[in-house]
């Protein structure tokens, strides 16, 4: 049996597991999907050695950006982010050869413009993480101004004490990279000024469990428009099925 997987730490709020295990039953696909919590990303050659059958695993929080230095093949596009969360296990003369691919930003744009606005030309992101910059990446490619925003100041990027009304009322998407709120510690949310959101704002959260975190009830509350990250993940998850499936490395 081919065995596919996500590799990350902690891996709790993940539902990656239930949706190719339901996906491999629906379609009858002979293939089963682990999950594989690695506390150090070092740890992942003794993953592989341990999982003959492995063709191909996901990658997330915290090793996407880590887990670049462990590959033999990278994607042009992955390069570019900066960051891996798909990666193809091929097995070479002297071993498993390990290819890596990012999924996140095809599955980010795909899910988020159904709710878009034509009008929408900047963002704001708020993290800096792998996440981070599969988005970035995303609304770019789109023509969308992104601005990212982290605990620390630097070059690139504001800090949450920066944000003002003018630049919430100029940037209207607002994108929660960070895993704030996710399950299990649902009671956390990003620190940004929820009382300048209005209708015009539109907030979408990469974390879907809970359904419903406190970054997008509070931006509810203010009339915002919202969408967490489940279609997102269905989105990338079948690409990465894909790139699994191909005889491209």
């Amino acid at each position: 049996m081919k065995t596919y997987g996500l590799i990350g730490f902690p891996l709790t709020h993940s539902l990656s597991r239930l949706y190719f295990t339901e996906k491999f039953s629906k379609e009858g696909i002979n293939a089963e999907y682990l999950n594989f919590e690695l506390p150090d990303i070092g740890d992942l050659w003794e993953m592989i050695a341990e999982q003959p059958d492995l063709k191909g695993f996901n990658v997330t929080i915290p090793y996407k950006e880590q887990i670049i230095g462990y590959l033999d093949k990278i994607s042009d596009e992955a390069r570019e982010i900066g960051a891996v969360n798909t990666v193809k296990v091929i097995n070479g003369l002297d071993g498993p050869v390990l290819c890596g691919y990012n999924t996140d930003a095809e599955g980010f744009w795909e899910a988020v413009r159904p709710v878009l606005r034509k009008d929408v030309s900047s963002a704001i992101i708020l993290g800096s993480g792998g996440a981070s910059k599969a988005v970035t990446y995303a609304l770019r490619k789109a023509g969308i101004d992104p601005l990212t925003v982290s605990r620390s100041k630097n070059k690139s990027s504001f800090t949450y004490e920066d944000l003002t009304p003018d630049i919430i009322r100029q940037r209207p998407l607002i994108v929660n990279t960070t895993p704030l709120g996710t399950y299990p510690d649902v009671n956390t949310c990003p620190d940004i000024p929820y009382h300048d959101l209005t209708p015009m704002n539109i907030c979408f959260d990469l974390v879907y469990n809970p359904a419903e975190t406190l970054f997008l009830k509070k931006a509810a509350e203010r009339g915002a428009v919202t969408k967490n990250g489940l279609d997102m993940l269905h989105r990338q998850a079948e690409a990465s099925w894909r790139i699994w499936q191909s005889h491209d490395s």
